[in-house]
């Protein structure tokens, strides 16, 4: 069957802290990325250095009402046992939600574009979209083209990634016409990540979520 979504309120959940075999242990806190302008309410999710401005990464099947929401990210710090001390901590972005509603999120669903189909999925399969340049990103489908030069290496996106400081690599861009952009780096990099949809008891949406699998799945990350 697919791949199933873990229970991403334990990514969210500062102090939660995991292990990798290797003995490398990671903390779990939370970054502000900002507060995302959705004048449509069709969520794009994908890497923007790669794709924005492209036409070629379409909106998620899944629409939600116009309006501005938050969007966080789930960092884990990461340290080695006997590591000494670095003066700059060794953070990784786990994960990125934009929060629809703040209520708890009790089902999860792969977010679709259109013409995606679950049933087509292998064993642990997933639809996702690439990462070429280590970032992914949310945005509404009407700002495609409000970031002019971010292909050439210039305008306001690149702008804002270049303020990241030693801080979480998370940073927030706006465009032509107030259009905005919340973008962060992709866990360890370049590869394919599903974003998932999160609905809360009553069948509505709670928030979009892309998973960068930094976190180990939960049998083997203790709580």
């Amino acid at each position: 069957m697919p791949m199933t979504a873990p229970d991403y309120t334990w990514h969210f959940t500062p102090g939660n802290t995991f292990s990798y075999e290797s003995g490398q242990t990671g903390i779990l806190s939370l970054a502000e990325v900002g507060e995302l302008s959705l004048p449509t309410g069709r969520v794009v999710a994908c890497d923007p250095f790669v794709y924005l401005g492209s036409g070629d990464i379409g909106a998620f099947t899944t629409q939600v009402p116009p309006g501005r929401y938050r969007v966080e990210a789930a960092i884990a710090t990461l340290t080695r046992p006997g590591e000494p001390r670095a003066t700059r901590p060794h953070t990784r972005v786990a994960a990125a939600r934009l929060v629809i509603r703040d209520v708890p999120t009790v089902t999860w669903e792969l977010a679709l574009q259109e013409g995606q189909d679950v049933s087509e999925l292998g064993d642990d399969e997933f639809f996702g979209y690439g990462v070429d340049a280590g970032t992914g990103c949310f945005y509404d489908a009407s700002a495609d083209g409000a970031f002019p030069g971010t292909e050439d290496e210039e305008g306001p996106v690149w702008a804002a990634m270049e303020t990241v400081g030693d801080g979480p690599a998370v940073f927030f861009a706006t465009g032509l016409d107030g259009h905005t952009l919340a973008a962060f780096t992709s866990g360890w990099g370049d590869g394919a990540y599903p974003t998932w949809v999160g609905r809360d008891g009553a069948g509505e949406v709670a928030c979009f979520l892309t998973d960068f699998f930094v976190v180990p799945t939960r049998g083997e990350a203790p709580a």
